[in-house]
């Protein structure tokens, strides 16, 4: 009887450790698979982060979509670096002629028109003297839909600025007020020191300088930026406090609060 016992509690056993076995092997495995599913989830945080990095002006496309695109955006980043220097080198040519050697528009494109129709009448009356075809000038004509474009997106942009020079002096919106204030004053003080074409140049100049820099140091540009931009609201709030709300407020301000 005691050998039938322990025949009957052998299996018994067996089959005990069998679901013991395979409980620890699914607590393994959830644990394992709990693991892999936070190690999984482990790297997204540092996206995440990344995602809200700040970004100069708010923006959250390439440099390349916020200058438009197309191939003035390559020029302005030297894409095609033959085509910007060219074209730098061109503007260049253009302020020298004009700001230090100081010679004037209408007196250059009076000369260039001169030496251009000199050289092709000539041409043209002597070609059968010298044996040679006569030049061919081509027929050049305006297209219309470019013209209209551009004398259409002037308009939307003059009538944009003036609304909001409508909107300042109406008084809704200090801030904004002080800001143009700032600027126009900024803008004199740059305009008396400088003529308009030195300050088309240096734009110019600008445009294809600052930009293809930023693209290449923006990760360390745009924490000073945030830096700055946080102790410039810093500043203003404690204008704001001492200063700007101190200042009685009109009619039509008062009844939009």
């Amino acid at each position: 009887m005691a050998e039938q016992a322990e025949h009957k509690e052998g299996p018994v056993e067996s089959i005990m450790e069998k679901i013991s076995e395979k409980i620890h092997g699914d607590d393994h495995d959830s644990s394992s698979s709990s693991d892999s599913d936070s190690d999984t989830q482990k790297p997204a945080s540092p996206s995440s982060v990344k995602a809200k990095v700040f970004r100069l002006f708010g923006r959250e496309r390439p440099v390349h979509h916020v200058l438009g695109g197309g191939k003035p955006a390559d020029v302005f980043l030297w894409r095609n670096k033959k085509i910007s220097a060219g074209v730098l080198g061109g503007a260049t040519a253009v302020w020298v002629l004009f700001e230090l050697i100081e010679y004037h528009l209408l007196t250059l494109v009076s000369h260039i028109l001169i030496l251009s129709l000199a050289v092709l009448f000539l041409w043209s009356s002597a070609h059968s003297f010298i044996k040679k075809a006569p030049p061919r000038i081509p027929e050049v004509h305006l297209p219309e839909e470019p013209i209209l474009q551009v004398a259409s997106a002037l308009t939307i942009e003059i009538n944009w600025a003036l609304a909001v020079l409508r909107s300042i002096a109406s008084g809704r919106d200090l801030k904004k007020f002080l800001i143009v204030i700032v600027a126009l004053w900024v803008l004199s003080i740059v305009g008396s020191r400088c003529n308009f074409l030195t300050l088309f140049y240096i734009s110019f100049v600008l445009l294809h300088t600052v930009p293809v820099l930023y693209e290449k140091y923006e990760d360390k540009v745009d924490p000073l930026a945030e830096k700055a931009t946080i102790e410039i609201k810093k500043q203003y709030a404690v204008f704001d406090a001492k200063v700007l709300s101190k200042i009685p407020k009109g009619p039509l301000k008062a009844k939009l609060v």
